[in-house]
């Protein structure tokens, strides 16, 4: 009951990643009909061109062997090699092609359904395999089912094609007793093909069935519930609330670097409460005046004690300190439409300084 409630929960389409990740694990639609319909039809090639050929060679090479045994000397084992390694050597060029032609025919198969990848997790041991519960599951569900009607369906096929054939060829079979023995072996032949080809004609329509019903199945497995998806978007993109707490330490850090280079400005301007901005002129180093801190409100206030600790001149200028706060980032030089405001002020500065040293 369980197990039919989580798949009735199933209702969304997966997600690409989901198929990403089933397609890497191994676990792709997969016909078994396809591999059964590509060995009759690597079957079917080898009787029509391989098979008649091939076993007349070998019939040849035995009559020599049966009908002149003086020929072939066994005197000691050494004959026996060489007359044995003969006798395989004709056998298997009949089974030598039959074996590469089902080989090739099996790797298609496969091939033509899904593109070859190694998978390493698919024959790693699991105790779901030799589970008696889920091989009960696997036997009595919905693909034991799929796969015990596919079953009938082939043994009744063999049944009918078994039983026109034998009727539309009851007199070929019949005449067969008056065939020249040695026009024997061709007649069967060709009597194999035939019911071979009608066989594998109709076996192909149920491949066809098959390719389609296991696409579908497997998708359907694939089927996610909605928390299923939201645990993948939050997998994806980041939990809400780890992203905001690791925002949160970003800017504690960067503010905590801003706040330690105050003592290196040279001035601060601001608002006078709402706004501070920090900036580092020194005429050695060049360039423009460069914002070493800025802030408002209670970061403001802390830029304003730091200066006053460490004795760095905050000069009020609401306009230009609100300005400067919203077109200057930190670690950035003031851009030329605030030379001339700035450069007042450090000039008003450094007059001032100039007029204290000499009463000092």
């Amino acid at each position: 009951m369980a197990e039919e409630s989580d798949k009735d929960s199933k209702t969304e389409e997966p997600t690409e990643k989901k198929i990403q990740d089933a397609i890497e694990k191994g676990n792709v639609p997969f016909s078994r009909e396809a591999a059964t319909l590509a060995s009759l039809i690597g079957m079917l090639l080898i009787a029509s061109f391989f098979l008649a050929s091939g076993v007349g060679e070998l019939t040849s090479t035995l009559m020599k062997i049966l009908d002149q045994p003086a020929n072939f000397a066994l005197e000691n084992r050494a004959d026996a090699t060489l007359l044995l390694t003969a006798v395989a050597m004709e056998a298997g060029k009949l089974v030598v092609p039959i074996v590469i032609v089902l080989g090739i025919a099996g790797i298609l198969a496969s091939a033509l359904q899904n593109p070859p990848s190694i998978v390493v997790d698919r024959i790693m041991p699991e105790m779901s395999r030799i589970s008696v519960t889920s091989g009960w599951k696997r036997v009595f569900g919905v693909q034991g089912q799929v796969e015990f009607l596919k079953a009938v369906f082939k043994f009744g096929l063999v049944c009918v094609v078994g039983y026109f054939f034998v009727k539309s060829n009851t007199m070929s079979v019949a005449n067969a007793i008056f065939v020249e023995p040695a026009d024997l072996p061709g007649l069967i032949l060709n009597l194999g093909i035939r019911v071979l080809a009608t066989i594998t004609v109709a076996t192909a329509v149920l491949v066809a069935a098959d390719v389609v019903w296991s696409r579908i199945f497997w998708h359907n497995e694939l089927r996610m519930t909605r928390q299923e998806i939201k645990d993948e978007l939050k997998q994806s993109d980041g939990d809400p609330i780890i992203k905001a707490r690791l925002r949160s330490m970003s800017r504690d850090r960067a503010r905590k670097r801003m706040m330690g280079a105050v003592p290196r400005a040279t001035l601060v301007i601001t608002n006078p409460t709402h706004y501070a901005v920090a900036l580092r002129y020194v005429r050695e180093e060049g360039g423009a005046p460069l914002v070493v801190a800025k802030g408002k409100d209670l970061i403001a206030l802390r830029i304003r004690e730091l200066a006053g600790e460490h004795g760095i001149p905050i000069v009020e200028n609401k306009p230009l300190a609100r300005a400067l706060y919203k077109a200057v980032e930190v670690d950035k030089m003031i851009p030329k439409e605030f030379y001339k405001a700035v450069a007042e002020i450090i000039y008003y500065l450094s007059q001032r300084q100039a007029q204290i040293r000499p009463l000092a």
